[in-house]
């Protein structure tokens, strides 16, 4: 083991940690000030049971064993057997039980991003049991299906360096199909949905941002080259995910904003997750320039024609970014960056990792379909999914928390 590495990736777990709270920011600013308290709580919440779950079984299911390459076992319950001075399968130079905690964190932040599409008239109640069971019926099989030893997707050779399908195509698309169950926020058609906090917005992208060089660079599991390379295909495609938002705020409304930036550096450190140890670099210039325009328009399909209340867009930035990002490391991916890509990708001339990576799209978004529907059905018999129509116009904050994040403002937010 090399104490360099271990250093290296419990830093990189302790800043993929701090991602959530960036997120609860982020989506905080994002929503209406009666809202803005519950928006972060959920976060919050999620930080907590992640950790309880992932410790008790959930690290096991994900990396322990192998079923059918779909799910692992509980060999590791509670971390059983897991120790501290000793290597485990999965990385031979740092202890198992650090490869387990930088895991966790992923086992955190994902479930997290679907709240972003509820906020407003989701019950807290059936929020906190849907992460619960959605957690065990798509997060750990997806995780096992892609990093776990004889895990499905891996064993037919897509490859998915950070978390493009494990993260962001799973919870954007379960965010998705939970919104479009939960029904719009009442008056949406005729309400304007005014940002409460743009700084807290910005505040939550940069901690995002700061917390990603840990989510991609820690992925190379070690303090070296790889982990160098992902470090700035992730600075890059950020940076020019952002400069392309901004022109396109220019070109459509004259001014370049803010929210428009934070935005767009998010979609584009979603994008190039999967490949970030996988593309050259120049590679990331390309894959986050069109991620802006890609996410820009699914936002307005899914808003201005299908009339869908993805209410901060979590289908729209993390699912098609995600998507997008999957596919773009199919057509630029190299073998010689990282041999755990099978072969180059489409722009190289071998279709076959392209092949591999949509098949693995396809899978996540029906693991992510029908694992949704799965867990909705069973919260259902346990409480309705959203609050009625006098806590919803009130708040949640004050309808389900009892709380109040700008009390002196109480009744300017109707």
């Amino acid at each position: 083991m090399n104490t360099g590495d271990t250093a290296f990736i419990m830093i990189c777990a302790a800043l993929v940690f701090f991602m959530t709270p960036g997120l609860a920011f982020f989506y905080g600013g994002l929503v209406r000030r009666k809202n803005v308290v519950n928006t972060m709580m959920a976060c919050t919440v999620i930080m907590g049971l992640s950790v309880v779950m992932w410790v008790l079984f959930g690290y096991s299911l994900s990396f322990g064993g192998n079923h059918a390459g779909v799910i692992g076992d509980f060999r590791w319950f509670g971390l059983n057997g897991i120790s501290m001075d000793e290597a485990g399968s999965y990385a031979d130079n740092i202890p198992h039980l650090v490869f387990v905690a930088f895991q966790m964190m992923f086992a955190m932040i994902t479930p997290a991003l679907i709240t972003g599409s509820l906020v407003g008239r989701v019950k807290f109640k059936a929020l906190f049991l849907f992460i619960l069971l959605w957690s065990i019926v798509v997060y750990y099989p997806m995780a096992h299906m892609v990093w776990g030893k004889g895990g499905f997707l891996a064993e037919i050779g897509s490859v998915d360096f950070a978390g493009g399908n494990v993260v962001h195509i799973s919870s954007g698309v379960s965010a998705l199909v939970f919104c479009i169950i939960l029904g719009r926020r009442r008056g949406y058609e005729n309400t304007a949905y005014r940002i409460h906090n743009i700084p807290f917005v910005a505040l939550g992208a940069f901690i995002l941002w700061f917390g990603w060089f840990g989510f991609n660079a820690g992925s190379a599991l070690g303090a070296n080259g790889l982990a160098a390379h992902a470090f700035m295909t992730t600075a890059l495609a950020s940076a020019s995910a952002m400069m392309s938002w901004i022109l396109i705020d220019v070109l459509k409304d004259g001014k370049p904003t803010l929210v428009g930036a934070s935005t767009g550096l998010v979609v584009g450190l979603v994008a190039i997750t999967p490949g970030a140890g996988f593309v050259p670099i120049w590679a990331a210039i390309i894959i986050g320039a069109l991620v802006s325009p890609i996410c820009c328009f699914a936002i307005s399909l899914l808003k201005g024609k299908l009339k869908i209340d993805d209410a901060l867009d979590a289908f729209g930035c993390h699912g098609v970014g995600g998507i997008w990002g999957g596919i773009a490391t199919g057509i630029f991916a190299k073998s010689s960056i990282n041999g755990t890509a099978r072969w180059d990708g489409l722009v190289f001339g071998d279709y076959r990792l392209f092949a591999a990576q949509l098949i693995g799209i396809v899978v996540t978004i029906a693991v992510a379909v029908v694992g949704t529907l799965i867990c909705l059905g069973i919260v259902r018999l346990f409480t309705p999914l959203r609050v009625d129509e006098k806590e919803e116009k009130v708040g949640l904050d004050i309808s389900e928390h009892g709380e109040s994040a700008y009390p002196t403002f109480n009744g300017l937010d109707s």
